[in-house]
C-alpha cells in the first residue's frame, strides 16, 4: 500500500503548518503550551501579529526576551505560585468538601468525580467532553478536577486546562477558578478579580463548543471564584459575571490573522530558535514579524519592553498609549506631532493638525503667565 503522504502527494495543511512552526521555534525546543492566561492577553491585543506567531509557535518568549536583553519583569514568584497550589489542594482535599460546601452541597458522596486520565492533551480533552456528555445525560451533579478543553485559536488548537468544572443536575456547566489572594470583607482585589474574569471568559468559550454538541447542556455566563477568606486559609465563595470578558474574548479572538497567514509573509531565514542563534539574528527574526505595542503590553507580554525600545527608538505615538494614537489620526510619529505643534508641517485644514496646533498655543499662553 503507497503511503499517501509520500513524495508524490502534498502534505495536509495542517501538517505543513505544525511542520512550519516548529522550524520557527527549533527543532530541539519544547512548544510551550497556550494556557488561558496567554490567551486572555492576546485577545486583549489581537492586533499584534508578532505575538499571535510566537504564541502559536509555542515559543518560549520568556528565554527569547532575555537573549535579546530585553528580559521579562512581571510574573508569579515561586513563593505565590507553591501559595496557590497549598491553597487549591486545600479547596480539593477531601472528595472536593470544601468547593462542594461553597456550592451548598453538604455530602461529597452525592457529586460524581470522573476519572479524567487519558494520553495527551487530545486524549484528555476527549476524555473531558465524554465525562461532560455522560454527567449531562445522567442529571446528577459531578466534579471534573482539572479538565482539559480545545479551543481554535487562529487555526491553531489551544488546550486550556481551568481548576475545575462542576455540572449541575439541571445540565448547566459552571467554572471555578480558585485563586490564592485574599477575599477580604466579601470582596477582593478590582484589578485581580478582572484578570481572573479575564481567564476564566477563555475556558467558558472553550466550554460553549463542548456543549453545542450535547444535548441538554448549557455553559453558565457566571463563574465560581473561590478565594481565602480575609487573612486566612478558609476558602470563600464569590460569584463573577463573565458576560463582558466572554463577548471581547470571543470577538478579538475571531480578529486574530490566521497563523499560517503571519508565516507566509515571512521572509526566508526567519527563526526563533534560542539556543542555536544569536541575540543579533534572533532580534532581526523578531523585526520582520510586525507588532502592535501598547503600554498595557508591559503586565501581560514577556516581549514588552523590547517592543516598547523599538517603539521608542522609532519614534511612534503608539509608545503614549492607545487613546493617544487614536487622536492623533495620521500623525504617527513624536516628530511628526511637534513638527505639526510648531506648524513647520501638517495640512492647516486637518482637524488633528489644527488641535495639536490649538494645544501648543494654550501651552505657551499658559507658561507665559506664570
Amino acid at each position: 500500500m503507497s503511503d499517501s503522504l509520500g513524495s508524490g502527494a502534498p502534505r495536509p495543511p495542517q501538517t505543513t503548518l505544525r511542520h512550519r512552526l516548529a522550524e520557527l521555534r527549533g527543532a530541539a525546543a519544547v512548544p510551550r503550551p497556550l494556557d488561558a492566561r496567554a490567551l486572555a492577553a492576546l485577545a486583549a491585543n489581537p492586533g499584534c501579529r508578532r505575538r499571535a506567531l510566537l504564541d502559536g509557535a509555542g515559543v518560549d518568549k520568556t528565554a527569547l526576551a532575555s537573549k535579546l536583553g530585553s528580559p521579562a519583569a512581571f510574573g508569579q514568584s515561586q513563593f505565590a505560585f507553591m501559595r496557590g497550589n497549598a491553597f487549591e489542594a486545600k479547596v480539593k482535599a477531601d472528595g472536593g468538601r470544601e468547593l462542594l460546601r461553597l456550592l451548598g452541597i453538604e455530602e461529597p458522596g452525592a457529586v460524581r468525580v470522573p476519572d479524567l486520565a487519558a494520553a495527551g492533551p487530545q486524549g484528555r480533552a476527549a476524555r473531558t467532553a465524554l465525562a461532560l456528555r455522560e454527567a449531562t445525560v445522567a442529571r446528577e451533579w459531578a466534579l471534573l478536577d482539572h479538565p482539559m478543553l480545545a479551543l481554535d485559536v487562529a487555526g491553531s488548537p489551544a488546550y486550556l486546562e481551568p481548576d475545575a468544572v462542576v455540572v449541575h443536575p439541571d445540565g448547566r456547566w459552571t467554572v471555578v477558578e480558585i485563586k490564592s489572594f485574599p477575599m477580604i470583607d466579601g470582596s477582593a482585589d478590582a484589578s485581580k478579580v478582572g484578570a481572573a474574569a479575564r481567564q476564566a471568559a477563555v475556558y467558558v468559550l472553550a466550554l460553549e463548543r463542548v456543549a453545542a454538541l450535547t444535548d441538554g447542556a448549557s455553559v453558565a455566563h457566571a463563574v465560581l471564584l473561590v478565594c481565602p477568606k480575609d487573612f486566612s486559609n478558609l476558602p470563600a465563595a464569590s460569584v463573577v459575571d463573565v458576560r463582558k470578558q466572554l463577548s471581547v474574548t470571543r470577538r478579538q479572538l475571531a480578529r486574530l490573522t490566521r497563523i499560517e497567514e503571519i508565516a507566509d509573509a515571512l521572509p526566508d531565514g526567519v527563526t526563533f530558535d534560542v539556543e542555536g542563534c544569536s541575540a543579533e539574528q534572533l532580534a532581526a527574526s523578531v523585526e520582520a514579524v510586525p507588532h502592535a505595542y501598547a503600554p498595557e503590553c508591559l503586565s501581560s507580554c514577556e516581549l514588552a519592553f523590547h517592543c516598547r525600545e523599538r517603539t521608542r527608538l522609532s519614534g511612534a505615538v503608539e509608545a503614549l498609549g492607545r487613546s493617544v494614537r487614536g487622536e492623533l489620526g495620521g500623525l504617527t510619529t513624536i516628530g511628526e506631532v511637534l513638527a505639526a505643534a510648531r506648524g513647520e508641517a501638517g495640512d492647516p485644514d486637518d482637524p488633528t493638525v489644527h488641535a495639536v496646533r490649538r494645544a501648543a498655543a494654550l501651552r505657551a499662553e499658559a507658561l507665559a503667565c506664570r
